[in-house]
């Protein structure tokens, strides 16, 4: 997601074929990912996890992604998503 956009959880729902979602508790996330709130990159994750990326991070030339630690940011372009972790392009930003 773009820094300044937040999600739709209803929209991202429904893009998942679920009836609900809600953000993952810390302390899951750190046990699935292998990182801390705040440093989880989408890389190195120690389990495989589906990649979702917002549709219109794709037409920006370069994103600044977090690398693994708490402000450690990456830069790539999005394409890389795509190619290494399959990302699949989501339309869930909230308008504002």
């Amino acid at each position: 997601m773009h820094g300044d956009r937040q999600i739709s959880t209803k929209q991202l729902a429904r893009a998942l074929g679920e009836k609900t979602i809600q953000p993952c508790d810390p302390a899951v996330a750190q046990r699935h990912t292998g990182y801390l709130v705040g440093g989880t990159s989408p890389f190195g994750t120690r389990k495989s996890l589906p990649v979702y990326v917002e549709r219109t991070i794709l037409d920006l030339p370069v994103i600044y992604i977090n690398g693994g630690a708490r402000g450690l940011l990456v830069s790539l372009a999005p394409a890389v998503l795509v190619e290494l972790l399959a990302a699949i392009p989501v339309s869930v930003a909230l308008d504002g």
